[in-house]
């Protein structure tokens, strides 16, 4: 049964939970906890979120949980994967044992990529509007597609009105494919994306073509992954399936930085120009360009010194002790540094691969900066393979009812109306 969160102000909270308010602040400021606005426009949190973020974090001992997940035995079910970039979604189903049938991508790096590690998948390298598929192909269809919106004026919001965006394609090949599980996958914006009104348009196209639909944001430090990335999943299972739809559930700890990089393997990658790297080697581990003098705030910062917003990504210095911030396609931009928390270098690719639970041996192709996009980009191994793991329980009939605490339901559109 579905429970709905209680928020609270700080303070509030402080006291129903004993902890301070600093610790909340703290926790909000470093990306574990996600705050509202009430009516007020004050800061309110989540006690379940703030009581689990408590637990995991006071659950952490010497042992280091790092690890790449797979499991033992192989699946009887395939999937099609759409968008795949550098396989993160790809390996996780993988490495939970489902089986693929075609990869498509059409970034000729990215392929590469896929290619080199996995010989025997088939990837096809091209526009996905090239591609043709039939009835029964795969058991799954999966896709990460990029996030559009869609014009709704005197439209139905139907399944031709989507035509010419990238998930138009993904809805294609459900139609044609007609999986028992269809899977999206996107950044948490997608919910308030043009006023809510593109996930919507996804929902209801999806539930046209047979579906019943629900979506859920994961966050990847709850599942094995050593960094705060959100990612929204979209799952559909085919109307005449009595398959429950459910979420993965969150861990009881979360993984840092340190354990992720233990033995990290050497590896290229950027550099800082001479004096931003004097800039840098001034910010204490966890962070940001407001550790610095004033006087150089104003200077590193400019113009942007006087505008409004926390700006914690400039200047940023990861810490050891807790899970990294997202990455992102190169960790040197200024919005968005990500510095290594003792060394003053934007961290290396192998480092990146690493947050994101890529194996040592998956090999990247394409120059320095191809290799950072496309870890940026993907969807971390490990979430990929509980998510994975999930729909193989679900395929199976081993899940016979509703069993996570917390889903968004589809019918949640006031934002949208």
């Amino acid at each position: 049964m579905s429970t709905i969160s209680q928020y609270f102000t700080a303070g509030e909270a402080a006291t129903k939970i004993g902890i301070s308010i600093d610790t909340i602040r703290r926790w909000d400021k470093k990306g574990l906890i996600m705050a509202k606005r009430d009516t007020r426009n004050a800061r309110i949190f989540s006690i379940d979120e703030l009581n689990r973020i408590q637990s995991r974090l006071g659950n952490n001992n010497s042992e280091n949980r790092y690890k790449i997940l797979k499991n033992k035995n192989k699946s009887k079910y395939s999937v099609i994967e759409l968008f795949a970039g550098a396989g993160g979604t790809a390996l996780g189903m993988e490495n939970a044992g489902i089986k693929h049938v075609l990869l498509n991508e059409w970034d000729k790096h990215a392929c590469s990529t896929l290619r080199t590690n996995r010989p025997d998948w088939n990837v096809i390298e091209c526009d996905v509007r090239e591609l043709k598929f039939f009835a029964g192909q795969a058991d799954i269809v999966q896709g990460g597609f990029p996030c559009q919106a869609f014009s709704s004026a005197g439209n139905k919001m139907g399944f031709e009105d989507i035509r010419g965006t990238m998930f138009f394609e993904f809805a294609r090949c459900v139609k044609e494919v007609r999986p028992k599980i269809a899977i999206g996958e996107n950044v948490r914006g997608l919910l308030t994306h043009d006023n809510g009104r593109t996930l919507k348009t996804m929902v209801l196209v999806l539930e046209d073509l047979g579906y019943k639909v629900k979506y859920k944001v994961l966050k990847s430090h709850y599942f094995d992954v050593p960094q705060k990335r959100e990612r929204l999943i979209i799952i559909g299972v085919r109307n005449d399936l009595k398959i429950p739809i459910v979420f993965p559930k969150e861990r009881d700890y979360v993984l840092s930085l340190k354990e992720a990089l233990y033995n990290c393997p050497k590896s290229e990658g950027q550099e800082y120009p001479k004096n931003k790297k004097k800039i840098m080697e001034l910010i204490p581990a966890g962070g940001y360009w407001r550790d610095l003098p004033e006087k150089l705030q104003k200077e590193y910062m400019g113009a942007s010194f006087y505008m409004g917003g926390g700006k914690t990504g400039m200047a940023r210095r990861l810490s050891w002790d807790e899970p990294s911030l997202t990455l992102t396609c190169s960790p040197a931009q200024k919005q968005t540094e990500r510095c290594h928390p003792v060394e003053t270098r934007p961290l290396s690719v192998r480092e990146y691969a690493r947050i994101q639970t890529f194996p040592d041996n998956w090999k990247f192709s394409g120059s320095v900066a191809q290799q950072y996009k496309q870890i940026g980009n993907a969807v971390p191994v490990n979430l990929s393979y509980h998510i994975g793991n999930l729909l193989i329980k679900m395929l199976s009939g081993e899940i016979k009812e509703v069993e996570e605490e917390e889903t968004i339901q589809p019918a949640l559109f006031a934002l949208a109306n």
